[in-house]
């Protein structure tokens, strides 16, 4: 149906013609239109669009072929940069996308047979350049030889063993009064300096939820240094840091903490840790124990001479002169700053003026920040450093290279992005907030939209999440990131009937309003124990309850009467208690021949709803007439209960 405000200036911009011409066509029509703005007849917009469309009447200016012109396409273009090859305007672009079924930005990476596609649409030839290997566009200057490096030192163990008490004693700061339940939920890299040589530490959290963030640390160190308290012993995430470890083929040296308190012995903590294979050198083995305690600073100078005897026995070497490659240890997002990433240089030497590219995301140093704070120029091998200007917040865990410009590193950072999208969409996951609706068909599902503060965090929290997944409920997580809690979260959680989970983050003002309108319920946490209880809470609530049966009581019947309504039992009550309306079962020698509900009961003359043992009574089962002496009737109720 036409929209009845249509004008004659809007018509004419859709049809891509002149006013006066529509002017003419409409005089052609017996119509006079003296007032431009004034609103067309539905019927006569359809008959003018009928003309102009078919270039009927001869009123249409003839349609000029288009200019060829020829534009470069690739995998990962922009649509405001494909708008601008063109020369339309970039919701041209969009609208051409949503056609297609395609709901996008101007800042969405189109695949280059999209971008071909729609260049050939708006009348250009394409040119695709093909994507260069990223191995050539980021691979490492000639190098001019090998020195030797810092150590990178991961603090690993069971929780509440005392690895940040450890670090903080090492550096002589406060780490353990910055978090919150005195549990490290972040991955930190420091520098220390012993006897003017450098020792990188990175401080792995000890919570089993942070599995996957231990072993990230393991994946990119050279020294384990496994956290053991004397006065506690080997716990499970000791047995778990001991693997990743391993897997990581990591040398693992043992400090045994705590040997000031009470009830130490660290004689003990030793021959525990012989049955994962981890013999002292004193008793003949080859792993290195040194006892310490991070309260009194005891053993610590005997723990950094032992991790730098073993990083001697290593001899740890890199390249310091080649562009720098490296990890994220981790990444956040920063009011004011944007996203902030902490990079462990594994190779090369990173400049502050540097374009790198870390996962789906790039961007131009804008400053270079040392693990103290300070503002430093550049940063050589198993160095940590945190720096600003990326685009995105990359993923803790993500390699990072140096590139030659920002748009090759943004050609790259959106070609990963392309196939990340193309992997999850043959996976059946949601490639974007687009059609994340689509929530998976079979079975029940609980929907979250997961935020933290930092990547690692998320990262961690996630995977808690889907662990507490059952065969009956799936855990599907809608979107996950970095920042505070905002109105888009809300409503996409809305969208697809999900919860909101913040870690660390607060919901910003806006957020709580859409939240309380949408009736979505939104939870913020800052210790992990009390989110994985309530997901487990939650999970609970969604399994179909447990059916389960309760026995009332026992009757025997005694006597049968035949009354207008049917025949009548009269029972005497061995046990328990016989209500109205429960279930029934009707047993004759030992086997059941009938299960109903019991529809009267009545003692003496009067109706009523229970009685107790010891009590005669009259009932009624519903659809049954057959009672006869010596009947044993066994009365039940089905409860719901739900599932923990």
């Amino acid at each position: 149906m036409a929209n009845p405000t249509v004008k004659i200036p809007d018509l004419a911009r859709e049809l891509r013609v002149r006013t006066s011409d529509i002017q003419k066509a409409l005089a052609e029509m017996g119509v006079q239109v003296r007032n431009m703005n004034a609103a067309l007849d539905p019927k006569l917009v359809n008959r003018l669009r009928e003309r102009f469309r078919s270039n009927g009447g001869g009123t249409a200016p003839p349609k000029q072929a288009p200019q060829r012109r020829t534009v470069e396409v690739y995998d990962g273009i922009l649509v405001r940069d494909l708008a601008e090859k063109l020369s339309v305007s970039s919701a041209e672009l969009l609208k051409a996308l949503l056609k297609q079924g395609v709901l996008a930005n101007v800042n969405y990476p189109l695949p280059a047979s999209t971008a071909a596609d729609l260049a050939r649409m708006f009348g250009a030839s394409v040119t695709e350049v093909q994507e260069e290997e990223e191995t050539e566009i980021i691979k490492p200057t000639t190098s001019k030889g090998t020195a030797p490096r810092p150590p990178v030192v991961t603090i690993m163990g069971h929780v509440d063993h005392g690895k940040t008490t450890l670090l903080d004693a090492i550096r002589q700061s406060k780490i353990v009064e910055q978090e919150h339940g005195g549990i490290t939920q972040h991955i930190g890299a420091y520098q220390v300096e012993v006897d003017g040589r450098k020792i990188t530490f990175l401080d792995t959290p000890g919570h089993e939820a942070f599995t996957a963030m231990r072993a990230r640390g393991a994946r990119v160190t050279d020294i384990a240094v496994l956290v053991v308290a004397a006065d506690d012993g080997v716990m499970p995430q000791t047995v778990e840091a001991i693997n990743h470890a391993r897997a990581a083929d990591v040398p693992i040296l043992v400090a045994v903490n705590k040997i000031d308190k009470p009830g130490a012995d660290p004689e003990r903590t030793r021959q525990q840790l012989t049955e994962y294979n981890l013999v002292p050198e004193e008793w003949g083995g080859d792993t290195v124990f040194v006892d310490v305690s991070a309260k009194t600073r005891q053993g610590l100078d005997d723990l950094l001479t032992a991790i730098l005897v073993m990083a001697e026995e290593l001899d740890l070497r890199a390249d310091p002169y080649s562009k720098a490659t490296g990890v994220v240890i981790e990444a956040r997002l920063e009011r004011g700053r944007g996203p902030v990433a902490t990079l462990l240089v594994q190779n090369g030497t990173l400049k502050a003026s540097d374009v790198i590219v870390a996962g789906t995301t790039y961007g131009r140093i804008k400053a270079m920040m040392d693990d103290r704070g300070r503002r430093v120029p550049k940063a050589g091998p198993a160095t940590p450093v945190e720096i600003f200007g990326l685009s995105d917040v990359p993923q803790a865990g993500d390699k990072f290279e140096v590139c030659r410009d920002e748009a090759t590193a943004r050609q790259i950072a959106m070609a990963r992005l392309n196939r990340l999208r193309e992997e999850e969409l043959g996976r059946g996951q949601p490639a974007k907030p687009a059609s994340i609706h689509e929530l998976i068909q079979q079975g029940e599902t609980l929907n979250v939209v997961l935020k933290g503060d930092v990547q690692g965090s998320v990262e961690a929290a996630q995977q808690s999440i889907l662990k507490l997944a059952t065969d009956e409920v799936h855990i599907r997580i809608m979107h996950s990131g970095v920042g505070n809690i905002s109105e888009s979260d809300i409503l996409l959680a809305s969208a697809s009937n999900a919860i909101v989970i913040g870690f660390n983050v607060r919901i910003e003002p806006d957020a709580k309003k859409v939240a309380e309108a949408e009736g979505v319920d939104c939870r913020v946490y800052r210790i992990i124990y009390d989110l994985i209880n309530d997901i487990k809470a939650a999970i609970a609530g969604m399994l179909e309850p447990v059916q389960e049966e309760v026995k009332l009581g026992t009757a025997e019947v005694r006597a049968t009467f035949k009354t207008p309504r049917g025949i009548v039992a009269g029972c005497y009550i061995t046990d328990g208690r016989v209500v109205r309306g429960a279930d029934v079962r009707v047993i004759r020698n030992k086997q059941v021949i009938f299960t109903g509900k019991i529809s009267s009961l009545r003692h003496v003359k009067e109706d009523v709803r229970e009685l107790p043992a010891g009590f005669e009574c009259g009932l009624m089962v519903e659809g049954f007439n057959d009672f006869a002496e010596g009947d044993i009737l066994e009365v039940f109720e089905i409860q719901e209960r739900s599932r923990t």
